[in-house]
């Protein structure tokens, strides 16, 4: 994620609920990718729940940007 969007993610999601589950929940699911990628011989199941997860993080952060891109026209 660029700066100007991390910026303006900060600006935004104290005051915008949907914003901020959104945001901890992309942490969340970045720091469950990071616990799993960093084992050595990945199991089947493994790899599955990795992209299941990653498929999460994309979906989420659609919808992130799709809320900045928001707050970027009425900022304008």
């Amino acid at each position: 994620m660029e700066q100007r969007d991390l910026d303006l993610l900060e600006k935004h999601k104290e005051h915008d609920a949907e914003l901020k589950a959104l945001w901890e929940e992309h942490l969340f699911y970045e720091q469950q990718l990071q616990k799993l990628e960093s084992k050595s011989g990945l199991s089947p199941s493994d790899q599955k729940t990795i992209s299941e997860i990653k498929k999460k993080k994309l979906s989420g952060k659609t919808k992130i940007q799709g809320i900045l891109d928001r707050y970027r026209t009425t900022e304008k």
